[in-house]
């Protein structure tokens, strides 16, 4: 009963790229017109939705209303808008029936994609992971047919909630689906517009899995063209060399990683290698998408210190490669509970994941570095310290973190 999606060409929705950091676009408002393309491509055979807890909008995804409506069977008002019978987003303030819905639709052969906000897709874990279960038990009976994956989008994450605060702020979804069988879950983290173009394109192809995709709302950095996406994305985790400072034939002084959108903006400096599959960082026995440690080492070094700027809890991306040779040296700045309603650089702060706190981990860990780098360290400390007052008395973040732009 499955038939393949006609995807367009990603060509026709990719973003320009002409220098890393040039410009900024708001990534799903760009998957919004792939979306709408897919919602109009499958008019008359019907077998695409888009669910979500009363925030297609909000999530940045209206266009799809230029191809469809939101399912509405009841009357409607003058000033009710893109409400119809046949519509094909499914829009309700219940996660529950969210969930519900796409569990039926995917498992009767169709396609979709459920949209929450980042903190709430934890009210439907219980399910998430019954249908995991289902999926990993139903692999091993031979007369079942492929179906389609479960694909969540989430967004609204932990570190734009600039006026919704702490209540909204919860990056665990990704550690509650991680430990789950590993034949059937998957993560990623694009950090841009033509990355999560290229990672949503892959998941609407899979089957058999429920993939966890993370990507912001609010206006972000450009950094790869539609190539260097497909590429970045097909190997799950790689150096972006444009962006360190490493000489050919040395060795880095140290690595600095990072997984999400705004971990990668405040870790562009050094050696970058940036994770876009989180289950890359598994060992190949323990999950299809793993690396072997020659390959891990070979991204990450077996002996320099690796400062990882991670989207969610700091303590998974220790779990996950705790077996990796070198993981002695691995050091994780993430989401750690710290949070209010504040400026966005102030989220990144109070958690210790700001460009100038990962300045003063670098200083600290790599060897020598500490007593020839200890006025550079207290420079950094001063701007933290300064940037605290600054927001209390303006309410903005600091000019030169508000007005930053790469320049390579």
């Amino acid at each position: 009963l499955v038939r393949e999606l006609p995807l367009p060409d990603l060509k026709d929705f990719a973003v320009r790229v002409d220098k890393p950091g040039d410009q900024s676009h708001e990534p799903t408002r760009v998957l919004g017109g792939l979306l709408r393309q897919v919602m109009a491509d499958t008019a008359t055979r019907r077998d695409f939705r888009v669910v979500g807890a009363d925030e297609t909008a909000s999530n940045r995804l209206q266009d799809l209303y230029g191809a469809t409506d939101k399912a509405w069977q009841a009357e409607t008002l003058p000033t009710d808008e893109h409400l119809g019978p046949h519509g094909r987003v499914m829009e309700v303030l219940s996660e529950h029936m969210c969930q519900g819905w796409l569990e039926g639709y995917v498992l009767t052969g169709r396609h979709g994609l459920f949209s929450s906000y980042e903190a709430f897709a934890h009210i439907v874990a219980s399910m998430a992971t019954q249908h995991v279960k289902w999926i990993n038990s139903a692999r091993a009976v031979p007369w079942r047919a492929p179906v389609p994956s479960f694909n969540y989008l989430l967004t609204s994450h932990v570190w734009r909630q600039d006026h919704n605060g702490f209540s909204h702020q919860d990056p665990g979804f990704i550690d509650h689906i991680l430990n789950k069988s590993p034949h059937a879950v998957r993560a990623y983290l694009p950090p841009d517009a033509n990355t999560l173009l290229c990672v949503t394109d892959h998941v609407l192809r899979t089957r058999d899995t429920v993939n966890v995709v993370v990507a912001g709302k609010q206006s972000a950095f450009d950094w790869l063209d539609l190539e260097q996406a497909r590429a970045h994305c097909a190997r799950g985790a790689g150096v972006w060399e444009w962006a360190g400072t490493e000489r050919p034939g040395d060795g880095p002084d140290v690595v600095l990683a990072c997984a999400g959108d705004v971990p990668t903006q405040e870790t562009l400096a050094v050696r970058v290698v940036n994770v876009v599959d989180m289950t890359r960082l598994m060992p190949r026995e323990d999950h299809p998408h793993g690396m072997t440690d020659r390959d891990f080492g070979a991204l990450f070094t077996p002996d320099r210190p690796v400062i990882f700027a991670y989207h969610g809890y700091p303590w998974l991306i220790h779990r996950l490669a705790y077996r990796r040779p070198g993981h002695a040296n691995l050091h994780v700045r993430g989401y750690k509970e710290m949070g209010t309603t504040t400026t966005p650089f102030d989220m990144v702060v109070r958690n210790d994941l700001d460009r100038y706190r990962l300045v003063m981990d670098v200083i600290d860990r790599v060897p020598g570095l500490a007593v020839r780098a200890t006025g550079v360290r207290q420079t950094m400390a001063d701007v933290r310290a300064r940037h605290h007052d600054w927001i209390r008395e303006h309410g903005t973040d600091l000019p030169e973190v508000a007005d930053w732009r790469w320049t390579g």
